[in-house]
């Protein structure tokens, strides 16, 4: 899907925090060097002939450093945690940061959350290797940014590799350096996504020229290979990941919580067509009047998604930790579905819930696999983190009917009745929606959310 001229990307990164001389790592003792033996590898893996036409981030199975301060270990730059408390952090100049991919690949460049809350501003250079006995350099004397809150994406020569090693030369104010999470991306085969992106755009939680609103990624742009590495790209198997920190910029000022959230276009770029309204941008159901059936983009709908959540938030208020939108059916103003997943912190499994909300009213709720309580028990036949699963929300007329598919488990299903919901009462339109919208506005600003979709398909009649 994403093509190699890297210039065309959006370079933006997951999230940082900074660091001063008054932090208490400063007055620790570090622990003694924890570099592991070298061992001989296999020959090394090149890529000259890999038509790298997509940005994936790769997988990074081990972090180790010549130096760390006692709690701050190397393997918390690959936890998958942005918050500011798992880190790595070294009280010493020329520190190495070494990097091991589960597997060795063309890599293209790194994303780097430096924790950052005093504007300060760190120096490294970044060295490849297939063996780690010939270390290739590949970034200089790299400075990080001191004014953003934000972490940092920066293209590398593209260099086949299976470690990767950030040498820190401290900060602006001291010697230490304190990096949160480091993720890489390239390709190890030929990397796109199957999903058409043609009839949808993208919003995330930053405007990428301000950071101060929520910025939508218009259909022309985000099917010409948009990539935003804190928010929205591929995983090494092609799937699209959806991230959505609690930080960030909403929406709209009816909106609490932060998205990273596709919502369905029929202009398919027209921008003559406007977003809002019965026109041919939305869909109808059946049960509307005749006339608005006929002026619609479509009438009734159906939206297939597969997907993993692969991360849920962990801290803030028991009552939203861990709750994530995954799909909608959206109207002018209400929903006639969301599609929630649930993992309570202390169970393994999630849950599965809808919420359906009436015309004008209040919500009702569907639970399918385990409960939407904030202290529901570890959910018997829930929904593990990466797990992969389907759901199908298909409208005619005034019945909604939802399926939910797992390998080797039944299928769930739910059928709504919405003759008495109000939608058929005329001057509503529809959109689906899919992506993460995150549902925690309490916990820690960096927590997240985070699923990866590997297919989404949308079909209406008469369209």
């Amino acid at each position: 899907m994403f093509s190699n001229n890297l210039s065309i990307y959006v370079f933006s990164v997951v999230l940082l925090i900074g660091c001063g001389s008054s932090t208490p790592e400063n007055s620790e003792q570090p622990s003694k060097d924890i570099i592991e033996d070298v061992t001989p590898q296999e020959p090394p893996v090149t890529y000259e002939d890999v038509e790298c036409n997509g940005l994936a981030r790769l997988d990074l199975s081990q972090a180790s450093a010549s130096e760390a301060v006692d709690g701050y270990p190397a393997s918390n730059v690959i936890d998958k945690s942005f918050i500011a408390t798992s880190r790595w952090s070294a009280s010493k100049l020329d520190q190495s940061l070494i990097l091991t991919l589960e597997a060795a690949a063309l890599i293209k460049g790194i994303s780097v959350t430096w924790f950052n809350e005093n504007s300060l501003s760190y120096s490294y250079d970044v060295e490849v290797s297939q063996d780690q006995l010939t270390w290739t350099p590949v970034l200089t004397s790299v400075m990080s940014d001191s004014s953003t809150t934000r972490g940092e994406f920066i293209s590398i020569s593209e260099s086949s590799a299976a470690y990767i090693k950030i040498i820190t030369r401290g900060n602006s104010q001291d010697e230490s350096s304190h990096i949160v999470e480091v993720e890489a991306f390239g390709c190890q085969q030929d990397t796109a996504s199957s999903i058409e992106l043609d009839d949808w755009y993208l919003s995330i939680p930053v405007d990428e020229g301000t950071n101060s609103k929520a910025e939508s990624i218009k259909e022309e742009a985000l099917a010409n290979d948009y990539f935003n590495a804190e928010f929205f790209f591929l995983n090494s198997s092609g799937g699209l990941v959806f991230r959505a920190p609690i930080e960030g910029a909403k929406t709209s000022a009816n909106t609490s919580y932060t998205r990273t959230e596709l919502r369905e276009m029929l202009r398919r770029g027209d921008t003559s067509i406007s977003t809002q309204g019965i026109n041919d941008n939305n869909w109808v159901f059946s049960s509307a009047p005749i006339q608005e059936q006929q002026s619609a983009g479509g009438v009734d709908g159906e939206l297939f998604a597969e997907l993993a959540v692969n991360y849920v938030t962990t801290t803030g208020d028991s009552a939203q930790v861990g709750r994530v939108i995954i799909g909608q059916i959206h109207a002018n103003d209400d929903e006639p579905i969301r599609v929630y997943y649930r993992k309570l912190p202390n169970n393994d499994k999630g849950a599965i819930y809808l919420a359906h909300e009436i015309l004008g009213g209040d919500d009702v709720y569907y639970e399918l696999i385990g409960t939407r309580s904030k202290s529901a028990d570890n959910p018997e036949n829930g929904i593990r983190l990466n797990e992969r699963f389907s759901y199908k929300i298909s409208v005619v007329g005034n019945q909604l009917t939802f399926t939910l598919s797992r390998a080797q488990q039944p299928d769930v299903v739910e059928v709504i009745d919405m003759s008495a919901s109000g939608y058929d009462l005329g001057g509503q339109y529809m959109y689906f929606k899919a992506g993460v919208y995150n549902q925690n506005n309490t916990g820690d600003p960096k927590d997240y959310v985070q699923a990866t979709f590997y297919q989404i398909n949308n079909t209406h009649s008469s369209y």
